[in-house]
């Protein structure tokens, strides 16, 4: 299952420069993730300071 970002989110960024298939873009209050683009690589997951990116 796709990677989704929780309202846990401090937009920082740091999800958005990590993904190698630019699934992540900046939204209305945190960073959002296309679940169609996402090939569930978990690099997002890993440089995440306040783990917001979950898988499922």
């Amino acid at each position: 299952m796709a990677y989704h970002i929780t309202d846990d989110c401090i937009s920082c960024g740091a999800c958005m420069a990590e993904c190698p298939v630019d699934a992540i873009s900046e939204g209305a209050d945190k960073y959002v993730i296309d679940a169609d683009k996402c090939i569930e690589c978990g690099a997002c997951a890993d440089v995440c300071p306040v783990d917001a990116p979950q898988q499922g």
